[in-house]
């Protein structure tokens, strides 16, 4: 169809059939006030303050849900309108405090920015009022219904985006409320406290504890970071005063997280101002730690590093690394131990997530996430495979439920049902350890019924012949037993998937968190291939990692047989070039991995070992044994760290670190999505930023280095580094970068393998269907422990966990 012409207060406008007046309006730049109305939610025009007038119309009419017609004639604030408006304002006003002295919304409240706008000081309207109670029933924000207009959009949230259902409309008429049904407690109900109720009001009626008295929004500074939980890399606005964040906001127009957080993300910050934290650097002194300076701390590495070096060669010397640090903290890491003469770097991002990367590594080449987070909505079909995203990374759940309101059919796979189990077309319950046998069962009847891309097939992958004949062999009737699926259901779900334009895979903890994951990775890779949904937007494999860099940390070189972007060590005109800009040798020969030396006990070659923001001794559970007794028989420990963790306990050296909010720097997302993070807070007492502490000791350790920022180090690590030599600080301000990037007019990669895969041709490979693949619930009890050193267990984003951590660290 043709675009529509229109006039809106004397400016014309062509808009496609479709668009609203509100919407319009807004191309232009006019701005109409509004109440109800949010791009996310279905427009109902309740509020009717967006009313304007169109010409010949009976009426005023409410922009947010009237399409704009041909020839139509808008006046936005004619004096109709304003009367009209003045009225709205009125009627709200006569149920509605009017303490905005002492109220927390003021200068960011919708109504009294249109009260003033529109000259309201006081209602033309008098009768009864709403006495409700304030409800602070819960940890983390105030509901005071008095001040809630019924706008509706916290309800649209909560139902349609996030999917919690916790709060609806109650009542009728003049009682009309908001809230969990039969009034129960927000705490006591679905509630996930994600914020986005808090975040969307337009007024003061839910109001965070957080920042209660704290200061008013003209006294706050907004400083872009980004969250340092999981790997999913949302963008905040850390809000400070007075060397203090006192709230966070979401980022609006971040493509990642598009102003949605989870309840980490919203209230899970508040260790920065912990007690707790380190300040000064600790020596161990006869069992007892004794505060020191920096010289002295830093000079005591130096010797005791030198001394293990003299005396046990450079291969004596190791680094762990954690998945949490930024970019430049482990590029500068892995150079400093590399500089000393060994390949033993190494970090946990292989001990939670080995099998995935060994999965795609064989099946494509290079094993990172295929496509964007933001695709998913687009997606035709999703298949959600031994995860449960709405627990691990809500944001793509929230994703998820988008598409499926976009027409999207979701086949959901667990032995339990899941957050998002009630969305699900295909809910299939199979049998624990059978995800394999399910995923080969869906390309059997896939290949049966002539539903392959088999075009895809001839062109882009080898290896099918051998899959094909292997998963012939199979009979339906043996999968339906084996997975405890009816051959219908099965049937049902293979042709939603394989008949969907363009298709998804999502699976976390089943992919991940087990030696058996590999082969689950295997088959959802020759489901992916066997129906061309690879290389193309809004489809692909989404196998998010826990920790909020470990994507990063392995894209730097924290490896043992590779340096940054995956170079090989072993390969000699790799080791020049670095060489080359480091000004030292590199050592040809791979190093050693945290598997191999942690369970080497008093056997182990390692006699110096650099952690840093790692806490092994309890990240595979409650505290390990072997670990302890490998730790304790070192010569010489040092552990960097923001707190006293029960690996730092064993150091012989603490190094106090800044967190996330504390310094500079980027990370790099599951969807290998690049971004800066700002500085937002001073560091507590003589804590320094990590890359600053290693730039510091290796100017101890007799190395040259020079930087002015972590940009120095971002700089340099793109000119040694393919995927990332495009980028720079000042690329990467508003959206960041998806690697590759290789140069710097390249707009970054959001598809991967479009045209070829890193190994060629894509691999079909031959999975034995009776590989056992834990579940979900089996993985997340028996990783438990381990979400304070790991961040990865299924459960990290448990609702329960996180309120009872911030009413333990606030008092309440």
């Amino acid at each position: 169809m043709s675009a529509i012409e229109l006039t809106i207060d004397g400016k014309k406008i062509e808009v496609e059939p479709g668009t609203t007046i509100l919407e319009a309006a807004r191309q232009l730049g006019i701005d109409i006030p509004t109440f109800c109305y949010d791009p996310e939610l279905p427009s109902n025009g309740a509020c009717r303050i967006c009313v304007v007038e169109v010409e010949k119309a009976r009426a005023l009419v409410a922009s947010c849900v009237a399409p704009a017609g041909s020839d139509m004639v808008v006046h936005t604030a004619s004096e109709r309108v304003i009367n009209a408006r003045r009225a709205i304002l009125s009627l709200l006003v006569a149920n509605h405090p009017l303490d905005c002295i002492t109220c927390e919304k003021t200068g960011e409240c919708k109504l009294q920015d249109y009260c003033y706008r529109y000259g309201v000081a006081d209602s033309e309207f008098s009768g009864e009022v709403k006495e409700l109670s304030d409800d602070d029933s819960n940890a983390f924000f105030v509901r005071d219904m008095n001040k809630c207009i019924l706008c509706g959009i916290c309800v649209g949230k909560c139902q349609d985006v996030i999917g919690a259902g916790a709060i609806d409309f109650t009542k009728r008429g003049f009682v009309a409320n908001v809230g969990p049904a039969f009034e129960d407690s927000i705490e006591d109900s679905t509630c996930v406290f994600c914020g986005l109720c808090i975040d969307s009001c337009p007024v003061g009626a839910l109001i965070p504890k957080y920042s209660l008295g704290k200061g008013r929004p003209w006294e706050i500074t907004k400083t872009r970071a980004v969250c340092p939980y999981c790997s999913i890399g949302c963008n905040v606005n850390l809000h400070v005063k007075a060397n203090e964040v006192i709230g966070v906001t979401p980022v609006e127009t971040n493509p990642v997280n598009r102003g949605h957080l989870c309840i980490k993300g919203k209230f899970g910050w508040d260790y920065l101002k912990s007690g707790d934290r380190l300040t000064r650097p600790l020596i161990k002194s006869n069992g007892v730690f004794l505060e020191v300076s920096w010289e002295e701390a830093l000079a005591l590495i130096a010797d005791n590093i030198d001394e293990v070096k003299t005396r046990y060669g450079s291969d004596a010397i190791m680094g762990l690394c954690s998945p949490k640090t930024t970019n430049e903290e482990s590029y500068l890491f892995q150079k400093l131990i590399r500089s000393l003469g060994t390949n033993n770097v190494d970090s946990y991002t292989r001990h939670c997530h080995a099998p995935a990367v060994d999965g795609m590594m064989e099946a494509f080449g290079s094993a990172a996430m295929t496509n964007s987070i933001e695709e998913l909505s687009d997606t035709g079909a999703i298949l959600v495979v031994a995860a449960d995203p709405a627990e691990s990374h809500p944001v793509i759940s929230y994703r998820v439920r988008e598409a499926v309101r976009n027409g999207a059919q979701l086949i959901v796979a667990d032995p339990e049902p899941i957050g998002l189990t009630d969305l699900a077309q295909h809910y299939l319950p199979l049998y624990e350890g059978s995800a394999v046998a399910l995923v080969n069962a869906m390309a059997y009847i896939i290949i049966e019924e002539g539903l392959q891309d088999q075009a895809f097939i001839d062109k882009r992958t080898e290896g099918y012949a051998a899959f094909k004949a292997a998963v012939s062999k199979y009979s339906i009737q043996d999968a339906a037993e084996v997975t405890g699926i009816g051959e219908e259901e099965l049937r049902s779900a293979a042709r939603a998937y394989a008949g969907a334009e363009k298709a998804a895979i999502i699976s976390t903890v089943g992919a991940n968190y087990s030696a058996a994951g590999g082969g689950l990775v295997l088959a959802l890779a020759n489901l992916a291939l066997l129906t061309g949904n690879l290389g193309k937007e809004s489809a692909g494999l989404y196998l998010p990692y826990g920790e909020n860099n470990l994507q990063g940390v392995s894209d730097m070189g924290a490896l043992p047989a590779v340096l940054s972007g995956y170079q090989l060590v072993k390969e000699k005109a790799v080791r020049d070039k670095f060489s080359r800009s480091w000004k030292t040798e590199i050592n040809q020969n791979a190093g050693l991995s945290a598997a191999e030396v942690f369970t080497s006990g008093e056997n182990s070659a390692i006699k110096a070992l650099y952690i840093l923001d790692e806490n092994p001794v309890t990240c595979i559970g409650e505290e390990n044994v072997e670990t302890v007794q490998f730790l304790a028989n070192l010569d010489f420990l040092i552990v960097q760290d923001i707190f006293m963790t029960e690996t730092a306990a064993l150091a012989d050296v603490i190094l106090p670190a800044a967190a996330f909010a504390e310094q500079e720097g980027t990370y790099t997302n599951t969807e290998r999505r690049v971004q800066l993070t700002r500085q937002a807070v001073n560091p507590p007492g003589e804590a320094f930023p990590g890359w600053a502490i290693i730039a510091e000791l290796a100017g101890w350790l007799g190395f040259e280095w020079i930087y002015d920022g972590p940009s120095d180090v971002f700089d340099e690590m793109t000119s040694l580094t393919p995927q990332y030599a495009g980028m720079s600080y000042e690329r990467l301000k508003t959206r960041g970068l998806q690697w590759p990037c290789p140069s710097e007019d390249h707009p970054g990669t959001a598809v991967l393998y479009e045209g070829r895969f890193s190994r060629g041709l894509g691999l079909f490979t031959v999975v034995d269907d009776q590989t056992a693949v834990p579940s979900r619930t089996e993985i997340s009890v028996s990783s438990a422990a381990a979400y304070h050193a790991c961040q990865c267990q299924s459960d990290s984003m448990s609702k329960r966990s996180v309120i009872n951590n911030f009413k333990r660290d606030s008092g309440r």
